[in-house]
């Protein structure tokens, strides 16, 4: 049995009354479901980094989410998450992410809030702690700042206006077709 304390012992702010979570180093692969089910609707903030996590579904439990730290798990580029209107913070480093694309269209369509992302020491994020060139790097920043509009933070930096410019210069067209063509009722007869 995982020993996890309750919800009064957790980490939870009295006067500003967040809720925190940490279920980090439990070797856990999903929040145990009878606490969930007893304390989910109140947490703001979970933390299950350093388990061995690879499906986020269970998240449907945790409507006032608003920040998640998944570092160090076994996520992968088609994780499942639910729609997460109040999520806003997502930190999944160190994880099996291997396509970027699809794993960010699904933060697009299921985060439409999400400010903060840090996606270091996936494979789908190069930058000089994996072996990926500048190049890759300002490419890869370029394509999620496209996807994701209200991002204001990827990695250890902000998302600068220059940033954003050239985001749309070279992806913006790209995404703004394909969420078109998404939503364009020809596209669900196809």
């Amino acid at each position: 049995m995982i020993s996890v304390a309750p919800i009064s012992e957790l980490s939870m702010a009295e006067s500003g009354a967040r809720a925190r979570w940490s279920l980090a180093y439990l070797d856990i692969t999903e929040t145990p479901p009878d606490l969930t089910e007893k304390y989910g609707k109140h947490v703001e903030e979970l933390d299950i980094s350093n388990n061995r996590v690879a499906d986020l579904r269970f998240l449907s439990e945790f409507p006032r989410l608003n920040t998640l730290v998944a570092d160090h798990n076994n996520i992968h580029s088609q994780v499942k998450i639910p729609f997460m209107p109040n999520l806003h913070t997502i930190w999944m480093n160190h994880n099996k992410i291997k396509n970027l694309s699809v794993f960010i269209a699904t933060l697009s369509k299921n985060c439409p809030r999400l400010r903060y992302l840090s996606l270091m020491n996936n494979e789908a994020a190069p930058s000089y702690f994996n072996g990926g060139t500048l190049q890759q790097y300002n490419e890869f920043r370029y394509f999620v700042i496209s996807s994701l509009p209200r991002l204001e933070h990827l990695d250890f930096q902000p998302v600068t206006p220059e940033e954003r410019i050239e985001a749309e210069k070279a992806y913006g067209l790209y995404v703004v077709r394909r969420r078109k063509k998404k939503e364009s009722p020809a596209s669900v007869d196809e």
